[in-house]
């Protein structure tokens, strides 16, 4: 059997909250006299005085002498009740638990060792206020308690740098065995055809949330959309300084719009307003000139001709270099090459001093 306190607990759990009454009893015991149904006066024995008279008030009901018996049901219809209830109990949807567990809305667990009769307190629901989480916490698992701390875990700085491992091994699992399986995905380069003039460029940072990765560039020739002479160079007065002369390129950029879908489609109507527009013989813009000045060449310089090793010129120099070698040997070898090592060595003895000898004054008498 569980002890007292432990039934109280778990009695305690298992009924609502409530507050104690402070209203009059609806019935006055038979032993209470009629001087202690009066109000009493703090710090006074005697009843309070009040200037009605206490025979215009209304009796109070005294409780019955005999109490009514408690209704006893026959075993019949105490098996008819316990047969509905259980015919209830099945028919409750199993959704409700369902979601009651998801909202982490469980009984109280029981140690095994608390000497409980069996099927006592077996699903003890608790109080809403108690187990209320709030919108946030709903459909979390419960955790549990806590586990105790015994001053053995790894420090912060370790953990940092068990995840920089962690982080590294992701990404060479990685490599070894999804990089492999995009094989599969390769297909042969095909070139550009005419159908297909506009080469988009996106930028992207690998998961990273960045300002430049909305951004759309798109390049094109205008020798490949099939203009006329007169188009084409209109379309090129038209595209401004966003024309490449070298390359024979047309550059166009947006990055103004919150998605690259968006951009792109703001440079395909970009594309399409110029090439209706030099299409228009209305105005050819013949009497503009070309403005190229935004355009600067780079130069490349070439190695000059001159400088190239012919096979004359390197016999050349390995001959000068044999003369130069031969020469320095002839010096060496009639002492009129200066030996800087021989000359420290026999000038350093001629150069030493004598170390001053330090003598102690004599001492007055």
């Amino acid at each position: 059997m569980a002890s007292t306190t432990r039934r109280l607990l778990l009695q305690s759990r298992r009924s609502a909250l409530s507050l104690p009454a402070r209203a009059n009893p609806q019935y006055t015991l038979q032993w209470q006299s009629h001087s202690h149904s009066q109000p009493q006066r703090a710090l006074s024995t005697t009843p309070a005085r009040s200037a009605r008279s206490r025979d215009d008030d209304e009796p109070q009901r005294r409780a019955p002498e005999k109490p009514k018996p408690p209704v006893k049901n026959s075993p019949e219809q105490t098996k008819a009740q316990l047969k509905a209830f259980a015919e209830d109990f099945r028919q409750i949807d199993p959704d409700y638990w369902k979601d009651a567990q998801r909202k982490g809305q469980t009984g109280i667990p029981i140690l095994p060792n608390d000497d409980l009769l069996p099927g006592e307190f077996d699903e003890l629901p608790e109080s809403a206020a108690r187990v209320k989480q709030g919108f946030w916490a709903e459909g979390e698992e419960s955790m549990g308690p806590d586990e105790d701390y015994h001053a053995d875990d790894i420090t912060s700085d370790g953990d940092g740098v068990l995840q920089q491992h962690r982080y590294l091994r992701k990404y060479a699992r990685l490599v070894a065995w999804e990089l492999p399986l995009l094989s599969h995905l390769a297909k042969p380069f095909e070139p550009p055809t005419a159908s297909t003039p506009f080469r988009f460029r996106y930028t992207s940072y690998l998961g990273e949330s960045h300002p430049a990765a909305n951004k759309v560039v798109v390049e094109f020739s205008p020798s490949d959309l099939g203009l006329a002479p007169q188009q084409r160079d209109k379309l090129i007065k038209l595209s401004g300084p966003r024309y490449n002369p070298s390359s024979d390129l047309i550059k166009l950029s947006a990055e103004q719009f919150d998605t690259q879908t968006q951009n792109k489609r703001f440079l395909g109507e970009t594309i399409a307003s110029l090439v209706a527009e030099a299409k228009d013989p209305k105005d050819t813009f013949e009497d503009v000139p070309f403005d190229f000045r935004h355009h600067k060449e780079k130069v490349f310089h070439e190695f000059p001709r001159e400088w190239i090793l012919t096979p004359e010129r390197k016999k050349y120099l390995e001959a000068k270099r044999a003369e130069k070698a031969r020469l320095e040997d002839e010096r060496k070898g009639n002492g009129r090459l200066v030996d800087g090592q021989l000359v420290v060595e026999s000038r350093l003895p001629l150069l030493e001093q004598e170390v001053p000898v330090l003598v102690e004054a004599g001492k007055r008498k």
